[in-house]
């Protein structure tokens, strides 16, 4: 890595940032709960990504802390456009509240990885003054064959740290020569070790499977490790909660807040979430985007139990709950516990987030406020599948009539997309065409003529009003259904006749007839 020739001087001999690094030096004691959730823009929110971001937000909230979102962008290449506003628009969507942020702000930003790089150099010339790392000159080629060399005697491929006994006269030579170099730690050849908050006393020996890690890259932006390290920090993190693919480069993490004198956070790594068949959750699977899951119309929070559903951390296990119900965000807080968390890998059952979906479902409409939102969802998505063939004046779109399907339907539908399916196509419009027997039209003024008596339309009511009709016109009984649901729906197959009367109502119902009755006429 070039730097302008001052910098290379102030790099090596300390002269930038001191104010900031001894400040920075000082070790705090975490007070207040701060968590942080890191993601990198390069490409969509998953299942994964948002059970972390949950995690931390529950522990927060619980512990009236704050939640910080920070976007890891270091690695300019792999950066997609609009993957950090996608990230927030999803997070957001799914109920969990950014206290500081990139577009929130707050007292230790910037919150763009990208925006920081001089602190990351400040904080760079600290672990050169205190020998704690080093430049390396060694070419890419180089590491290549060395790669190739470990590969063929059956060794781990790790750097051989050959540059950390580079003389000081050598480094400031190839310096100032214009040497391409970037920089690496010094880490210990010693077994360390962490309390894991979920999976206990943890050690090991990093140097057995890697070289001295490269803290600063060529083109002056950090690696992820050292970044990472110098935010939590300026950022009073207090505890970690992350993946545990992340454990086994915690001592390294460690070993870094050592080198600065900084007391670093509690860790704790979350279990695997998996494919219910035990294959591991992959970006490449579209249908993990929680994009999908809102353009699919499930519920936040049906996605949330969905998701904590399989990795535990509650006093009340989720899946053995006497009554299955989908708790609210508040209602996870209070019951959420680090020592619950599962340590085995949790399996995603797909079946279970319909149920929880429909159990959202039910929540909603039984809550005045939240069935009055409920009410303009449902008449938006009509519009939405329906398009041109309904408008606002439609009587199928009256208050008292959505409410009435959205009841109707709690337990017949996962989501509330299904109540616009073709067997359900029915609620909304009237058929245009028919294909029944002819016997049929005489026995339809006399289920009008019942249909006028009723004050209260009900299945059970109906059925039997129906038989007595099918009887009394001397029709088969299957024959007269199957005629009044092409009537009625266009349909060969759904919901019984006597359920469609009772969703569509008398009016509706007798509006249907009376269409079915007058285009019958004009053709006879």
């Amino acid at each position: 890595m070039i730097f302008p020739k001052n910098l290379r001087f102030c790099l090596l001999n300390g002269t930038i940032g001191n104010k900031l690094n001894n400040s920075s030096l000082r070790s705090y004691s975490a007070k207040n709960v701060r968590v942080r959730f890191a993601p990198s823009p390069t490409g969509f929110l998953h299942l994964g990504g948002l059970r972390t971001a949950l995690y931390n937000f529950l522990f927060a909230k619980k512990h009236k802390g704050v939640f910080v979102l920070r976007i890891e962008d270091t690695d300019q290449s792999r950066r997609v456009d609009g993957a950090t506003e996608a990230l927030q628009k999803d997070l957001e969507w799914a109920g969990i509240e950014i206290h500081e942020g990139p577009i929130q702000g707050g007292s230790f930003g910037p919150y763009l990885q990208s925006e920081r790089l001089n602190l990351y150099r400040n904080h760079l010339n600290t672990l050169l003054k205190n020998k704690s790392a080093y430049p390396c000159f060694c070419t890419d080629r180089r590491l290549q064959l060395l790669k190739r060399e470990a590969i063929k005697s059956q060794e781990v491929p790790k750097y051989d740290n050959r540059c950390r006994n580079l003389t000081e006269e050598d480094v400031q030579s190839r310096i100032s020569k214009g040497d391409p170099h970037c920089y690496r730690f010094k880490i210990s050849d010693k077994e360390e070790s962490f309390n894991d908050l979920i999976y206990g006393p943890k050690s090991y020996n990093i140097s057995l499977n890697e070289g001295d890690p490269v803290i600063m890259k060529g083109d002056g932006y950090p690696t992820y490790h050292f970044a990472n390290v110098v935010d939590d920090h300026l950022m009073r993190i207090s505890h970690v909660l992350r993946g545990v693919e992340w454990q086994i480069s915690t001592t390294k993490h460690i070993l870094m807040y050592r080198a600065f004198g900084w007391e670093p956070p509690k860790y704790g790594h979350l279990p695997l979430l998996i494919n219910s068949d035990g294959t591991k959750l992959s970006k490449r699977q579209g249908d993990i985007k929680i994009s999908s899951y809102r353009e699919n119309h499930i519920f936040p929070l049906a996605l949330l139990n969905f998701i904590l559903n399989s990795g535990g951390g509650f006093d009340k296990d989720l899946e053995r709950h006497l009554k299955p119900k989908c708790f609210t965000i508040d209602e996870l807080c209070q019951q959420f516990e680090l020592s619950n968390i599962n340590t085995h890998s949790g399996k995603m059952m797909p079946a279970r987030l319909l149920e929880f979906n429909n159990l959202e479902l039910k929540r909603q409409f039984a809550d005045k406020e939240l069935r009055q939102k409920l009410l303009i969802q449902t008449k938006l998505l009509a519009k939405e599948f329906l398009g041109n063939s309904i408008n606002d004046d439609s009587d199928v779109l009256r208050d008292a009539y959505v409410l009435k399907v959205l009841e109707w339907s709690l337990d017949r539908i996962e989501k509330l997309s299904d109540l616009f399916s073709s067997n359900l196509a029915f609620i909304w419009t009237i058929p245009q065409s028919y294909k029944i027997e002819e016997n049929v039209f005489g026995a339809i003024p006399s289920l009008k003529n019942e249909l006028n008596k009723l004050d209260d339309v009900s299945r059970d009511s109906l059925n039997e009003i129906l038989r007595q009709i099918s009887s009394s016109h001397k029709l088969k009984y299957p024959l007269f259904m199957k005629s009044l649901r092409a009537v009625l729906s266009g349909l060969k197959e759904g919901p019984s006749v006597a359920e469609m009367i009772e969703i569509l109502g008398k009016e509706n119902t007798i509006k249907r007839l009376d269409l079915y009755l007058n285009k019958t006429s004009f053709v006879r």
